[in-house]
């Protein structure tokens, strides 16, 4: 069985995070994702694969094209993550606060 590639190496690229938000505007076909960006289409078409492989984007097919569309719930596991760990440092950031002004206060107590 062929391991899913990860969605958080798929989103490290910012050509592929280009990509997604180009295709949450509307789908579009992998020529006129390639117009958008100064590479070849082969390029862009790996970045599609790749986008493909972790579950952020759908090809369908309409006639003679096909169309990428992006599955935006799949950067679910993302987005909690990116709040867990914003709450995580804010706490960390705010016990620093904390001490530093418990600190600031010994020293000003202790000035003549």
């Amino acid at each position: 069985m062929k391991a899913r590639r990860d969605v958080y190496q798929a989103i490290a690229d910012p050509t592929r995070r280009e990509i997604i938000n180009l295709l949450a505007a509307q789908p579009h076909n992998v020529n006129s994702i390639a117009e958008k960006f100064d590479m070849t289409r082969q390029a862009v078409s790996l970045h599609v694969k790749i986008l493909v492989d972790c579950g952020l984007i759908t090809i369908k097919q309409s006639g003679r094209d096909r169309f990428c569309e992006v599955k935006l719930d799949q950067l679910d596991e993302v987005t909690t993550w990116v709040e867990q760990s914003r709450k995580l440092w804010v706490r960390r950031f705010e016990k620093l606060d904390q001490y530093l002004t418990e600190v600031k206060t010994k020293n000003d107590e202790k000035r003549p």
